[in-house]
């Protein structure tokens, strides 16, 4: 980075974080040198995300702090944010009728199969109680429910008990929600049940879509359930990173930003 290029200072915190995510310490040095700013200057930004509790600063630098058994609980389906809306439309446009597609559990799935009413001759695999029975109600939707074991409050089944069945479909498209996102470790999710689910559903599919907002990306759950050569689109909000734009798209990941 050089002398010409500005990096604004919350910017330049978010960027510390990704890079966090990516190799678990940094050093004040390096830090320096990177973004052409003083030493006190990324102390002071340390110390500031400290005290947000998104690192841990050691003696001359910072670690990252796991969260990789953190989960939010479930939103309640019909409160989509604006965000979340607009991703949701973003990933509609890439679905075509006739195609077969499966779609996973979650807030964001759930307001982009809201808007598959207005496609044709559309096969629909999904795990998600919610998701099927709202597309029961399109004409021109045929549902294919995997069953297995209902967890509890989050509106879908999970693990391999009734999995058997979809191992070998075709599906063109998979659009997958996702608690966590890295280059390095791909889509993660906290929960392993969850995990299982959600490799079925990329396994059997030609192309993978991960649809999640920007506060996201940089992050690392549990357990990967799609590395990141196995993504092809990702789906997020204008909040991302400059940083992680330009890694993800150098990555040969297609990057759609929502609007």
């Amino acid at each position: 980075m050089n002398e010409k290029e500005t990096v604004f200072m919350e910017e330049r915190k978010q960027m510390i974080l990704n890079l966090l995510q990516e190799t678990e310490k940094v050093t004040v040095a390096y830090l320096s040198e990177l973004f052409n700013v003083s030493g006190a200057t990324i102390r002071s930004d340390l110390r500031d995300l400290e005290n947000e509790k998104l690192l841990l600063r050691t003696h001359g630098g910072a670690m990252r702090i796991s969260k990789s058994a953190f989960e939010i609980e479930p939103q309640k389906r019909g409160e989509a944010t604006e965000c979340k809306e607009a991703i949701a439309r973003a990933a509609v446009t890439f679905i075509d009728d006739g195609d077969t597609i499966a779609v996973d559990t979650g807030s964001t799935c759930y307001a982009f199969a809201k808007h598959l009413g207005t496609k044709k001759d559309l096969r629909v695999v999904t795990n998600d109680l919610s998701i099927a029975a709202l597309l029961d109600q399109f004409e021109d939707v045929t549902v294919y429910f995997i069953g297995g074991v209902i967890r509890k409050h989050y509106n879908c089944t999970i693990g391999s008990f009734g999995t058997a069945p979809f191992q070998d479909l075709v599906v063109d498209k998979a659009i997958m929600g996702t608690n966590s996102f890295t280059l390095a470790k791909g889509a993660t999710t906290p929960d392993v049940g969850q995990a299982e689910m959600k490799k079925l559903l990329v396994s059997i599919s030609d192309k993978v879509f991960i649809l999640g907002s920007s506060d996201k990306i940089g992050r690392n759950s549990f357990v990967t359930f799609a590395e990141s050569n196995q993504i092809d689109v990702i789906i997020t909000d204008g909040a991302i990173s400059k940083a992680y734009k330009e890694s993800i798209e150098d990555s040969g990941i297609e990057l759609v930003i929502a609007e």
